[in-house]
């Protein structure tokens, strides 16, 4: 049956019954697995399992669900440049050939401070929710659209938009009639977001007491059918929790799970502290097993997965490996590397799979941003064994070949990134990912009781790729300039006098944007930041005569690299990143030049 596109926009209202009712009939016949593709549409999975590309560039896709029809709904982000809306798409297998015969797309509702996160059928509602409401539509027996009357279940009626920073609205339901919302925290580290910003500073102090711990950094529950409920409703469930996208509820001990996203940039922020190589596998991303009155420690303590303890965070005193009062709090279940970003948790209980993945969870990581000097790393869907609520074994590679290439430099590196994960009624697996929206749908062909250590070796071999493994310190550093560590560096050195948009204060600092002083001339740049400039200067046809103060004695050569990585990147579009080297080649120069000179003025003076 050849596929075809209908698109209807309704904020939730206005979509055309006509049209749905023609083309969206419900698929007829028993449910049958259907043929892998041939390269199972690039992933590598454990032996027996095949995967079939469901479909493709729907647009920067995030989480999705499957109904017990079959029927997927996928979430995208909002006002995506591909098809000029955001919302829902609703995909339809109409010949069970596991390939979408018909993509709808629906919803047409704003995303206001962040990135959507969350969606779920549920008691025969489709609940979709954006950073600031959790909505829902019941579900038509029959159709691919749900009903455009919309519910409001939850308003986050903050009207500071930038403490949505990490507060997008991922969900999960219990047993019990609830459903549970992390708030996540505005902040990175607990500092005043009045004066340093979300990202903070270098060596920046963290509030203590956290103010950010009253109504953020937690999960609060409600009501899963009480409509316009906003935060004061709800319960606080459990605190010290920093950020999170990947929630499930456990039907093996009926409790809730999420992997936390943890901080950043530990070197660019506390380099005395920490190394380079400590802050690209630092802080862990934790699984954590979330009970009533449960307190993770955020942000005075954070996990560290290789000594297995809660460590106190350098902002509140600690050293890298001082406990204090970070042993009051709750420790994880496990812990990942650090900047893996978690996005999606799902505790899997289907037939379909072998029974060994009914006792425990997939975890989808999105990739890291922020590992520089060292690889990117993360991209993967992770399996962790359970039984009955406890670990019995370390994490597997389960699905990886997203990234596409062997070494991830800087994150627009990855073809795809790994997103979302939803269980068919049929046992089968979908994962969503984000670039350009591809969904694939994992099947198993092979003898279930015969499944064991002989088809997983492959997938455990997979460890050693560099997006994978733990790096080797000296081995694995490329040298190069991390955008998202220049960012901090640029709003803390830089734009009090070039501004953060890097367009100057049309007075005394001209702008980095847009210059023709600047633009193309990396080495010109570097030099400025090393060595700092004095004296008038001409930049887009206007004179500016203020000072320039040298950062060369303040930052290192990772550090300077960075600051210039990130203003070719955000105010050039250059895609090459700066070398450490390249700064260190300048910095050796201007030594050897300013001894020059002090050697020439010796001879004068003598």
């Amino acid at each position: 049956m050849p596929s075809f596109i209908i698109r209807r926009f309704w904020p939730y209202p206005l979509f055309c019954i006509g049209v749905l009712l023609v083309c969206c009939q419900s698929p007829k016949g028993p449910l049958s697995l259907p043929a892998g593709d041939p390269d199972n549409g690039g992933l590598l999975l454990p032996g027996n399992f095949e995967a079939v590309v469901v479909a493709d560039s729907l647009g920067r896709a995030r989480h999705l669900t499957v109904n017990s029809n079959g029927d997927i709904y996928v979430k995208l982000v909002y006002n995506d440049i591909m098809h000029g809306s955001g919302g829902t798409v609703g995909l339809r297998d109409a010949d069970k050939d596991g390939k979408a015969d018909i993509i709808a797309y629906f919803g047409n509702y704003k995303d206001e401070g962040g990135l959507p996160a969350g969606m779920a059928v549920h008691g025969g509602y489709l609940y979709t929710s954006t950073v600031k409401y959790i909505f829902r539509n019941k579900l038509i027996a029959g159709l691919l659209f749900p009903d455009p009357a919309t519910d409001t279940i939850l308003i986050d009626d903050d009207e500071d938009l930038r403490k949505h920073w990490h507060t997008a609205k991922p969900f999960a339901f219990d047993r019990h009639g609830h459903i549970y919302v992390p708030f996540g925290a505005p902040t990175d580290a607990a500092q005043d977001i009045n004066t340093v910003g979300p990202a903070g500073i270098p060596g920046g102090k963290g509030l203590d007491p956290a103010p950010d711990l009253e109504k953020h950094a937690g999960i609060w529950r409600f009501d899963a059918d009480k409509l316009k409920q906003t935060q004061q409703d709800g319960y606080k469930y459990a605190t010290g929790i920093r950020s999170v996208l990947t929630i499930d509820w456990n039907p093996q001990d009926d409790c809730l799970y999420v992997a936390m996203n943890g901080m950043d940039n530990f070197h660019t922020r506390y380099p005395q502290v920490y190394s380079a190589w400590q802050a690209a596998v630092l802080p862990s991303e934790p699984l954590l097993k979330v009970t009533e009155h449960a307190n993770f420690g955020w942000p005075y303590a954070y996990y560290d997965h290789m000594l297995k303890k809660n460590i106190l965070q350098p902002g509140y005193g600690g050293d890298g490996r001082s406990i204090g009062r970070a042993s009051q709090f709750d420790v994880p279940v496990m812990g990942f590397p650090g900047h893996w970003a978690p996005m999606d948790l799902l505790f899997y209980t289907g037939n379909q799979f072998p029974e060994r993945y009914k006792k425990g969870a997939f975890i989808a990581f999105h990739g890291s941003t922020d590992r520089s000097p060292y690889p990117q790393a993360g991209y993967i869907v992770c399996f962790v064994p359970f039984e009955n609520g406890k670990l019995t074994g370390d994490w597997e590679v389960f699905a990886d070949g997203f990234t596409g290439v062997d070494t991830v430099f800087n994150t627009s590196d990855a073809v795809y990134r790994p997103m979302g994960l939803a269980e068919g009624p049929d046992g089968s697996l979908y994962i969503s990912e984000s670039n350009k929206g591809k969904i694939w749908r994992v099947l198993y062909k092979g003898d279930r009781q015969s499944f064991g250590s002989t088809q997983l070796a492959a997938m455990e071999q997979r460890k050693s790729r560099t997006y994978i493994k733990t790096p080797d310190s000296l081995k694995d550093n490329l040298g190069l300039g991390g955008e998202m560590n220049g960012l901090i560096l640029y709003n803390s050195f830089c734009a009090s006098c070039h501004q953060r948009d890097g367009k100057g204060d049309n007075n005394r600092y001209p702008p980095l944007a847009g210059s023709d002083w600047i633009a193309g001339n990396k080495e010109q740049l570097i030099k400025i930041i090393l060595n700092g400039l004095q004296g008038a200067i001409k930049v887009n046809g206007k004179t500016y005569n203020g000072i320039m103060p040298a950062h060369g004695g303040l930052l290192d050569d990772h550090a300077i690299a960075s600051i210039a990585t990130y203003i070719n990147r955000r105010f050039y579009k250059e895609k090459d990143l700066v070398a450490s080297a390249e700064v260190a080649k300048l910095r050796r120069a201007a030594s050897g030049n300013n001894v020059a000179t002090m050697e020439r003025r010796k001879i004068r003076n003598q």
